[in-house]
Parts: C-alpha cells; sequence; structure tokens
C-alpha cells in the first residue's frame, strides 16, 4: 500500500490483515503506542466532520504521531495556489496526508504530486475509511465475514460504493435497496460485479424493499447527502416506504443496525432501531479510529 485512496486498489488479503491489524491494535492499544513515534499527519478538510476528524486526531495520538489539522482558512483547495503545489509543499515537513473532500479528483491530485502516503477521508465517491470500520465491526460480530449478509437501504452515494467494494472483495452478500433514481453510480457497480466474480461475492440492485428479506444487518444512511441543498420534503415521500423501522428489521429478520452517522432521527430511521438492543452505529464510531490506524500502520510499516 502506498496511499489509501478507495477500497477497489486493495487485495482481498490486503482487506482482510488491514481488519486483522485492526482488531489487534484494538485489543493491544499498547504495543503501538510508538508506532508513529515522530511521524506528523497532516489533516486537510474541506468538510465539516466530526468522527472522522476526532478519530484521526486521537488515533494518530495514541500511536504516538502528531496530527496538524488545516480547514479553508487559506481558501479552497485549487484557488490560492493550485492542488499540485498545496500537495508538494505539504509533502516537505508532513509524512502523511488525511483528506477530506469535495471532489475525489483533489484526493487523486494530492497523490500524484505529493511524496507522502495520501488517506481518503471522504470525497464524492468514496468513504473508505468507513466501510473499513463497518467491515471491522462485522467481522467482530461473524467469524466468517464473507457469510455476512448486509442490506443497505436509500440513497446510493460514496458510502454505499466503499460498502459494495468492500463486500465484493471480501466475498460477502451485499443487496442494495434504493428509490428509483437514486442508485449507486453506474460505473461504481459493473466494477463491483466484476470484484464479486471474482473473490465470490454476491450483489444485488432493486427498488424491491420485499428484497430485504433474509440479511443479517441493514444498513442505512441519510437520504440527503452533505451539501445536497435538496430539500427533504422534495424527496420525503419517495423514500417513506425505505425508513428503517422495527417493521423493515423484523421483516429482514436483521440481528443488527447500522449507520455512518449523523443521522435524521424519525427519517431514515426510528429512535427506536438507532437505540436498540441490535445497534452498532457506536461500535461502528469508535472502530473508525482502529480501522484508521491499522491503515496509518501499514502504510508506515
Amino acid at each position: 500500500m502506498k496511499h489509501l485512496l478507495s477500497i477497489k486498489e486493495l487485495t482481498q488479503q490486503q482487506l482482510l490483515d488491514l481488519i486483522a491489524l485492526a482488531k489487534t491494535i484494538k485489543a493491544n492499544p499498547a504495543e503501538y503506542r510508538h508506532a508513529l513515534d515522530g511521524k506528523s499527519v497532516v489533516m486537510l478538510f474541506e468538510k465539516p466532520s466530526l468522527r472522522t476528524r476526532v478519530s484521526f486526531d486521537i488515533g494518530i495520538n495514541k500511536l504516538g504521531g502528531h496530527c496538524l489539522y488545516l480547514d479553508q482558512q487559506n481558501g479552497a483547495l485549487g484557488q490560492r495556489e493550485s492542488v499540485a503545489d498545496f500537495a508538494s509543499n505539504l509533502s516537505c515537513w508532513a509524512d502523511a496526508i488525511v483528506a477530506r473532500t469535495y471532489s475525489h479528483t483533489t484526493i487523486e491530485q494530492l497523490a500524484e504530486f505529493g511524496s507522502v502516503p495520501v488517506i481518503n477521508a471522504l470525497s464524492d465517491l468514496y468513504h473508505p475509511c468507513q466501510a473499513l470500520a463497518d467491515f471491522l465491526t462485522l467481522a467482530e460480530q461473524f467469524e466468517d465475514v464473507s457469510k455476512a449478509k448486509l442490506a443497505y437501504v436509500g440513497d446510493g452515494n460514496n458510502v454505499t460504493h466503499s460498502l459494495m467494494y468492500c463486500a465484493a472483495i471480501l466475498g460477502a452478500t451485499m443487496t442494495v435497496i434504493c428509490p428509483a433514481g437514486h442508485f449507486p453510480d453506474g460505473y461504481v457497480v459493473a466494477e463491483v460485479q466484476e470484484l464479486a466474480k471474482r473473490y465470490g461475492g454476491k450483489l444485488l440492485l432493486t427498488s424491491d424493499i420485499d428484497a430485504i428479506e433474509g440479511h443479517d444487518a441493514i444498513y442505512t444512511d441519510t437520504w440527503i447527502s452533505m451539501g445536497d441543498p435538496t430539500p427533504l420534503a422534495d424527496i420525503k415521500a419517495k423514500f417513506a416506504p425505505y425508513q428503517v423501522n422495527k417493521a423493515l428489521m423484523a421483516k429482514a429478520g436483521a440481528n443488527f443496525f447500522m449507520h455512518c452517522l449523523p443521522a435524521h432521527r424519525g427519517v431514515e430511521v426510528t429512535d427506536e432501531v438507532m437505540d436498540g438492543a441490535g445497534s452498532l452505529i457506536l461500535q461502528q464510531a469508535e472502530n473508525r479510529m482502529h480501522a484508521q490506524n491499522a491503515v496509518l500502520v501499514t502504510l508506515f510499516s
């Protein structure tokens, strides 16, 4: 691994190794207290963040490294100076760059023109750190994560893309259930189908909510992605049948509920499910740090 720009760039063994390492770091944090000694990581954020910023900042500290947070105080990336110049300058001082950007092209340019590892902390196309944390969470519930059956319900977005890549490469089953017009990117779907064939995974896309039956976990996200100005009222009727509630969990036979957060309670998911016994949302949030630390340790090893 030279960077983590997208899950699709990982082999099955690399993905399994990252999950295994994350479990080890989580169980034995003291053994990795000096893993990043003398290392400085720049966190470059174009978007607001709670879990991503805090989990990286504290995680880097727990590994013995130093973290520097940069927001848009110097103006939007590519305006005050080119992304190429920004990346090459940061590479003079930092040992790695963590970037949360609007455009995935910016992530690619940071990796192309910088000389240090780049980690995608979210772009418009992918959210690899989230998917790693999510499959770490599933791997804590299933001895063989390839046996997990995951249903994603709602709007197809960057999180959906990364979850699909993970499921396909790990050989797991994933069903994506979206209202018409809100499916994941077609090019991503084609890539995922090819990866599923190679690794033994199974991917189904449908608008039929009845396809929820027979899944172990239901995953949802906000119906309107961050930064999308679409009023909720404009899509609420279309998305209402896809709300995750007690009845949908029962219909699926699912024991677990997952959400990347932040959530709109009472909209895409009810409080009863969010706070229920099968909710994994806080484990997912905690596992962001452990999964990301596994990525950092791997990149620097």
